[in-house]
């Protein structure tokens, strides 16, 4: 058994994809829009026949699952965070400038009792992120 999370962009999966893709070095593994569901007994609101109804990203060794959903332009990410383990500090420091373009740091990183470097972010579309080097 595992846990894979899956994020609603809310319309903006695409955009999120091409930013975590040069931001973490997130590899699409599989992207389906609306348009080529196998049923097309679903329905789809006009306009939404482009966005993407299920996409898999591998970053790292873990699976992120992603969806515009219902693209009504309003994504909420609230009461977790996706956590990264970098592999040392120079990439803990990458990584967190890389997803906190166009973000907000809640926490810049810094050493912490159980951690050389811990930090949070919050990044452009809204998702909490913790970026951490283990001791």
């Amino acid at each position: 058994m595992q846990i894979e999370p899956y994020l609603f962009f809310d319309g903006r999966c695409e955009e999120a994809i091409a930013f975590y893709t040069k931001a973490v070095g997130a590899k699409t593994e599989m992207m389906m829009r609306f348009k080529d569901s196998p049923d097309k007994s679903m329905p789809v609101a006009p306009g939404n026949e482009n966005k993407v109804m299920h996409a898999s990203l591998l970053i790292g060794k873990a699976r992120v699952l992603a969806s515009d959903g219902h693209a009504k332009g309003n994504p909420k990410f609230d009461g977790f965070s996706l956590a990264i383990t970098a592999d040392g500090e120079a990439d803990a420091d990458r990584i967190f400038k890389a997803l906190g373009e166009g973000g907000e740091v809640t926490l810049p990183l810094t050493k912490t009792f159980f951690s050389p470097k811990f930090g949070m972010l919050k990044d452009r579309f809204g998702v909490n992120w913790m970026i951490l080097v283990e001791r």
